[in-house]
């Protein structure tokens, strides 16, 4: 097999999962800040209650300030589901707006600004990749009970083929909790997609020697049968943005700054989580810096936008991205352009809708049941 590039791989599954991707129209190309945001603000009095816009805490500025709510992927799908609205506008990527929804109600109406927002690790995980690949280790293991985890951070069909195999989904503040609850349950774990939040995990519960990676990419890669002896097969995938902070980064920060503390994302290099003085998921990064004492020095190392959100938020504090200049937005977030919301909230004034997220009913219960499996841990 061909490893694609990741950009590839992505425009690829999104038009294999949707019939389609609406370019921006060329009037909506060119708009100029102030008038855009009065036309957002003019769609926004004229839908009402009808519509609530949901902004991921990775999203620049200009779409978090339309936001009703901000935060991480999970909690905003919950404040969808728990919101009167008819339409939900997905601030976020198209993995996101899914589960919003799975777990929404029928008569609500999901939409993603911009198709193209389509996170790079989900699509290093493809349902036709895994089942490939969970016929070959389980064929390895015929006497095993593997149980499939799946970070939220992957696409509906991937969440319905873990329920369907027995295992659920997981987020980064509980997938120790997933971990225990599938070895409850049987002999092995296979997590997905991302091997580094799965290390990382592994080490938290003491069995970072029990782990061994399955990369889909590489036919002359350790063997099925090698990695089935394995506790914990993880999948080769990764986040590009956290995947970049480095130990030199820290070293570096902490040379410049004696007194900073630094906190990183758990979907980092363990080399970096060990190196780092905490860390945790975006709300617990959130809640570190809402916390910390005036005059404080923290060093954060994830996504840029998140960043500088906290730094404006909190004054208070000194916050610095843990690589200075060299920090990445999510290149998948940044598809999600204030003139994409703006075209789609007009296009709902008018009456139309565009780039809805449906998931097929068998998918969506499936996946559901992943969930729910999550949340009953």
């Amino acid at each position: 097999m061909v490893k694609m590039e990741t950009a590839e791989l992505e425009t690829d599954l999104s038009l294999f999962k949707y019939d389609s991707l609406e370019q921006l129209p060329p009037q909506y190309r060119d708009l100029e800040t102030s008038e855009r945001t009065e036309r957002i603000e003019a769609a926004l009095e004229e839908l009402g209650d009808d519509v609530v816009i949901l902004g991921h805490n990775y999203q620049r500025q200009e779409i978090v300030e339309h936001a009703d709510f901000i935060g991480d992927s999970y909690q905003l799908s919950k404040e969808a589901a728990n919101a009167d609205a008819e339409y939900v506008i997905f601030g976020g990527v198209t993995f996101m707006a899914e589960s919003a929804d799975i777990i929404t109600d029928d008569d609500q109406t999901v939409i993603l600004p911009s198709m193209e927002a389509s996170c790079p690790m989900a699509g290093m995980a493809e349902a036709l990749q895994v089942d490939a690949a969970w016929a070959e280790i389980t064929a390895a293991a015929p006497d095993a009970n593997i149980i499939p985890i799946t970070y939220m951070n992957s696409y509906a069909d991937l969440k319905a083929f873990c329920a369907s195999q027995g295992g659920l989904v997981c987020t980064s503040s509980n997938a120790h909790k997933a971990f225990e609850y599938a070895f409850e349950k049987g002999d092995k774990v296979l997590f997905l997609p991302d091997k580094h939040l799965g290390e990382n995990t592994a080490h938290r519960l003491g069995m970072e020697d029990a782990i061994a990676e399955w990369d889909p990419w590489d036919p002359e890669g350790k063997a099925a049968a090698e990695v089935a002896e394995s506790d914990i097969i993880l999948w080769d995938g990764y986040c590009q943005v956290h995947e970049r902070f480095t130990t030199d980064h820290i070293e570096q920060v902490r040379e410049a700054n004696p007194d900073a503390q630094v906190i990183v994302h758990p979907e980092c290099r363990r080399e970096v989580v060990e190196a780092a003085d905490k860390a945790g998921s975006t709300a617990t990064i959130c809640e570190t810096i809402e916390t910390a004492d005036p005059g404080e020095t923290w060093a954060i190392g994830t996504e840029i936008h998140l960043t500088e959100h906290l730094k404006r938020w909190h004054p208070e504090v000194n916050v610095l991205p843990l690589c200075g200049d060299a920090c990445m937005d999510c290149n998948a977030m940044r598809q999600i352009d204030p003139n994409y919301l703006t075209w789609v909230l007009e296009e709902l004034v008018a009456g139309r809708e565009r780039n809805v997220i449906e998931v097929a009913p068998e998918e969506k219960e499936l996946a559901g049941l992943a969930l729910e499996r999550m949340l009953e841990i």
